[in-house]
């Protein structure tokens, strides 16, 4: 089972052990006792130590994600006005480079993980606050807008028991890759002074018609990242992969903060 976000997209995170693995004769039927239980005691599976649960990625990912608002906040306040270009510049460059380390690496370091949240937060509160500057109250609007896009695609995933497909797994990549690699495009043409996407001459239209493109993207792979997470914990995945799920959600959920924190400002222009 992959996922689309690259920090959850490795083919061997969740492969574990089966629980029964040491004692293959056990297969735990319902009233069957285990090795070295009394007959006739109350059949009881022994607890399984070390296993990725709800509560686990809960609050791994609070950790994560309190620690990227406080260190925005703190940017946001006190960073001075001739530093956050260059600070939001560097801290996408730092947090990127942040990412491919974590979303090779096998076995999922909390300091990284904690070091992205920090690093994304400097480039958070950087761009938050160059934006601010442009349309005054419109952090506080992206911030709302983020958090009520979130949980309404939670709840339709939870009460409408979305299914996700192998189709729709790979139509969303397929669509995450190519938007990414049209802004990457983008990216080098203006270095050249050539910005076919959000340049001033642009119309209005092409730059809502992208920015929503980029804003259902996001959303498609927060569900496809909350079922990554359901079927890693139905399957027993290891404890640690708790941090791993929460630096996915993580880099999602500033995906779709900067995709509407950019596509309210041209209802702003």
């Amino acid at each position: 089972m992959r996922s689309s976000n690259p920090v959850l997209s490795k083919p061997d995170a969740w492969q574990v052990e089966p629980a029964n693995a040491q004692n293959p004769q056990y297969q735990g039927y319902p009233g069957q006792p285990y090795p070295g239980q009394v007959p006739g005691q109350n059949f009881q599976q022994p607890a399984l130590a070390g296993r990725m649960t709800i509560d686990d990625v809960i609050t791994k990912s609070a950790i994560t994600l309190g620690t990227l608002v406080a260190v925005a906040g703190l940017t946001f306040l006190f960073l001075p006005q001739a530093l956050l270009l260059p600070a939001a510049i560097t801290g996408a460059l730092v947090s990127f480079g942040v990412v491919l380390l974590v979303s090779f690496r096998r076995q999922v370091n909390p300091g990284f993980v904690l070091a992205y949240a920090a690093i994304e937060g400097i480039f958070i509160g950087a761009i938050s606050k160059v934006y601010e500057n442009l349309y005054d109250g419109i952090v506080p609007a992206a911030v709302m807008g983020t958090l009520v896009a979130a949980a309404t695609t939670l709840a339709a995933y939870k009460f409408f028991r979305i299914k996700v497909t192998s189709k729709f797994r790979r139509m969303v990549m397929i669509g995450t890759i190519a938007y990414a690699g049209v802004l990457f495009v983008n990216f080098i043409l203006s270095l050249f002074g050539v910005n076919l996407l959000f340049g001033t001459g642009t119309s209005l239209g092409l730059l809502l018609l992208f920015s929503a493109i980029g804003v259902g993207l996001a959303v498609f792979n927060l569900i496809l990242d909350f079922d990554y997470i359901e079927q890693g914990v139905a399957m027993g995945a290891p404890a640690s992969e708790s941090w791993r799920a929460a630096f996915g959600l993580t880099v999602t959920m500033v995906w779709l903060y900067i995709e509407i924190l950019r596509l309210l400002s041209y209802f702003r222009r």
